[in-house]
């Protein structure tokens, strides 16, 4: 049976667990407002960028090996997962995501980008080869760090060292709603259907030709940038949501210990009533 003394520890126990998720909910939530401003932000203008690269791609651009599909021999994951946890499923679900990709391709052709030591620390001694690997990025990483990368992307694309990159992240929908996004980086892909006339209507200065290569290596940034963005502020609105329930349930232990607390102590007090009656007896 629970003594007075034991419940009492398991009370305070909880009520520092509420204390602690109270908090971590509190810094998530400032840090939620800023990241979700970077990720909106971003959305505006990397889709102006995709609608510029896609305009170019319905033209005489559209040979540019970054357009050209090729036959897959060695493709490479880019993984943009957390570098803490206490956020839920969402390290799991991005994870799971990650692992039904890499289990249709073999392991030998198939390498790894990594973002976050969640991802790092699950695939440091599994088969598939890490190419890269960026802890600590949420937050903190630049874009001069993210062109600089996805320059380095590119060429190893043109020079066939991977004839495809794909890009796993997750999308920020609201604090309640995230979604895991797959999505092709590299061979870009061409609009499948015709671009309205507006959409199509830019003069570009110097020509078209000069300026595509630089354009294309910003668009591949810039896409990479939403993604960050977009996983950065899903990750702090998963943890938000766990800390919640985390609070929920240590509030619920709580009364539910409170209970037990007050019956010991009225048994024990009636216990005593019996005791002093049966002395006087």
């Amino acid at each position: 049976m629970n003594t007075l003394r034991d419940i009492r520890r398991r009370l305070k126990s909880a009520e520092n667990i509420k204390k602690i998720t109270d908090a971590m909910e509190r810094v998530a939530a400032a840090r939620l407002r800023r990241a979700q401003e970077l990720a909106e932000n971003a959305r505006p203008y990397a889709k102006k960028m995709k609608e510029m690269v896609e305009a170019l791609a319905l033209g005489s651009e559209s040979q540019h090996p970054l357009f050209k599909n090729r036959e897959v021999k060695n493709r490479a994951l880019i993984i943009v997962s957390a570098d803490k946890g206490l956020s839920g499923p969402y390290n799991s679900n991005i994870l799971a995501a990650a692992d039904s990709f890499l289990k249709k391709y073999p392991s030998n052709n198939t390498a790894l980008i990594l973002f976050g030591k969640k991802a790092i620390d699950y695939y440091q001694n599994k088969p598939w080869k890490i190419n890269f690997k960026r802890p600590d990025w949420a937050g903190k990483i630049k874009l001069d760090e993210i062109q600089e990368f996805s320059t380095q992307l590119i060429e190893h694309f043109l020079a066939q060292k991977f004839d495809e990159v794909w890009l796993l992240y997750t999308h920020y929908v609201s604090v309640a709603n995230r979604e895991v996004i797959l999505s092709k980086f590299l061979a870009i892909e061409k609009p499948l259907n015709e671009l309205s006339e507006e959409k199509l209507n830019y003069i570009f200065e110097p020509s078209a030709a000069e300026i595509f290569p630089v354009l294309l290596s910003r668009y591949c940034a810039i896409r990479l940038r939403e993604a960050l963005y977009e996983a950065y502020a899903s990750e702090l609105a998963a943890r938000i949501m766990a800390m919640q329930m985390a609070s929920k349930n240590s509030e619920e232990m709580m009364g539910v210990l409170t209970r037990i607390r007050n019956k010991v102590r009225q048994e024990g007090i009636t216990r005593e009533m019996i005791e002093i009656s049966s002395g006087v007896e």
